[in-house]
């Protein structure tokens, strides 16, 4: 394997598997992105997927970051050369205060096995949290009902909520080293391509559409009239990872918040559209008399996705791998604009942008070069 000189940036994604985690392999080994050099180790629990760019990066390491000795064994090897830290990893469960514990949990061995090399070469640390900033818990059904959010458009400067929640953890827990600067990275919904994300709407609802295509099912919006009407914002993937290399390299970004959006706003009612012409299924519109449960109504296609996995050759998934309804259908439910202030990202520096109407497209065919979706 080449060794890292001393004045190369050696580079560790945690999560690599996943949205972003992609984009920072293709950003990182770009090029003409770039004014030096990386190398690129990715992590994640798993071993590598089918159809993941393998060539772009220098190695790639399982393990299991809840587990302190396994951690040590896998990275304890390259620790020494690593000078960014990428962290694009999440563990997810219904209790937030559970959320804390094991986040906190892996990003504190993955810090302890690092600062444990001699010497250590760790410069900086970019997280990667969300809008549940702003927004409080909102997939833990003990608290989701209780929560008062922040007025929108989100902006980083406002106070934290009286909740818990696992981004303040981190947030604090990487705020406290004080031998690497950090950078936290506030993203919307993502948008992009991967066969292994905890929450990918593009994917989740590319699943639906192809359900109702095949089945001759109405394409219906499975929110309520507020969201269809009113403005949201989304994140796509590589302008959420040029963003996180920006504030790597950049000294003004040290140690500062940034919210991450493609800068554009749209309402799903413009989105379904395109997602209905892009899956030729006719466009339905919205009909308050109408409103259905689309969690509880796809649990019942799990036979019908793997037919049409069967039928086009796609990867082997099931359809609760694959599809995130039950957040999906939170995030369709709400009775406020979702959208964030790029201002301050854009006062520091950072011009990251993207059509997100025209890149919903795009990220299908990768999904589709993938084989996730036909």
């Amino acid at each position: 394997m080449e060794q890292a000189t001393p004045d190369t940036s050696v580079a560790l994604i945690v999560g690599v598997t996943g949205m972003t985690g992609l984009s920072l392999v293709e950003g990182l080994k770009n090029p003409t992105a770039l004014d030096r050099p990386w190398k690129v180790y990715g992590a994640a629990r798993r071993p590598m997927p089918d159809r993941f760019p393998s060539s772009l990066l220098d190695r790639y390491l399982t393990f299991d970051a809840l587990d302190y000795e396994n951690t040590f064994k896998e990275l304890s090897p390259i620790a020494h050369e690593i000078t960014h830290v990428f962290w694009v990893a999440f563990q997810l469960q219904e209790s937030e205060e559970v959320n804390i514990n094991l986040n906190s949990m892996m990003l504190t061995n993955v810090l302890q096995v690092l600062r444990s090399a001699v010497p250590s070469r760790l410069r900086h640390l970019t997280l990667q949290t969300g809008t549940k900033h702003y927004m409080g818990p909102i997939f833990d059904p003990s608290l989701a009902n209780q929560l008062v959010h922040h007025e929108s458009p989100f902006q980083e400067d406002v106070p934290r909520l009286p909740y818990p929640n696992f981004y303040y953890a981190l947030e604090d827990l990487v705020a406290s080293q004080s031998s690497f600067t950090y950078s936290v990275h506030r993203s919307s919904i993502i948008m992009g391509a991967s066969s292994r994300s905890i929450h990918n709407g593009l994917l989740t609802l590319s699943v639906y559409a192809i359900i109702c295509r095949h089945q001759g099912l109405p394409f219906r919006y499975p929110g309520n009239r507020y969201t269809w009407e009113h403005f949201c914002d989304m994140t796509d993937s590589q302008v959420l990872a040029e963003q996180h290399v920006w504030a790597a390299v950049s000294r003004k970004a040290k140690n500062q918040a940034f919210n991450c959006t493609n800068g554009d706003f749209f309402t799903w009612k413009s989105l379904w559209k395109v997602l209905s012409e892009i899956f030729d299924v006719p466009f339905v519109d919205f009909d308050e008399t109408e409103k259905f449960d689309i969690a509880a109504m796809i649990k019942d296609k799990g036979k019908v996705w793997d037919e049409i996995v069967g039928k086009h050759g796609l990867q082997k998934t099931k359809i609760e791998e694959v599809t995130c309804f039950d957040a999906l259908t939170t995030v369709l439910n709400f009775e406020f604009q979702h959208v964030c202030s790029m201002n301050k990202s854009r006062e520091f520096g950072f011009f990251g942008f993207a059509n997100t109407l025209k890149k919903i497209p795009v990220w299908v065919e990768r999904l589709r070069e993938m084989k996730m979706i036909p």
